[in-house]
């Protein structure tokens, strides 16, 4: 995982993103679609259109870092809203790059008894 700063801001595109795009398309779609700038120290996720795949744009301080990541098997979760992003925290940023539904959680077992 990246170590971010525990006050970074993360925001998600929840529309479809061509994964074609690399450093500055996907700055632009921060400032067009997210209305913040890439440079701002934010985190910035994007999702394409068959879900398998996620890229995050994030300033460091010295300058633009690009990560992706592909999975195998499974879907990476898209919410809808009519704002076009959601902020997450970085817990739920976690849960979205293991491909567990971040918005519906579920615990495997609750625990009957103590001890």
């Amino acid at each position: 995982m990246i170590p971010l700063p525990p006050s970074t801001r993360i925001y998600l595109a929840c529309g479809a993103t061509d994964m074609r795009k690399g450093f500055d398309g996907l700055a632009v779609l921060a400032q067009q679609v997210l209305e913040q700038s890439p440079h701002s120290g934010a985190l910035f996720a994007f999702r394409g259109k068959r879900g398998d795949l996620v890229k995050l744009l994030w300033y460091d301080g010295q300058g633009l870092c690009l990560f992706s990541k592909r999975m195998d098997r499974g879907r990476f979760v898209r919410p809808v809203t009519k704002t076009g992003k959601v902020g997450l925290t970085s817990a739920q940023l976690s849960m979205l790059l293991e491909g567990i539904d971040w918005r519906r959680p579920e615990r495997t077992a609750a625990p009957l008894m103590a001890g």
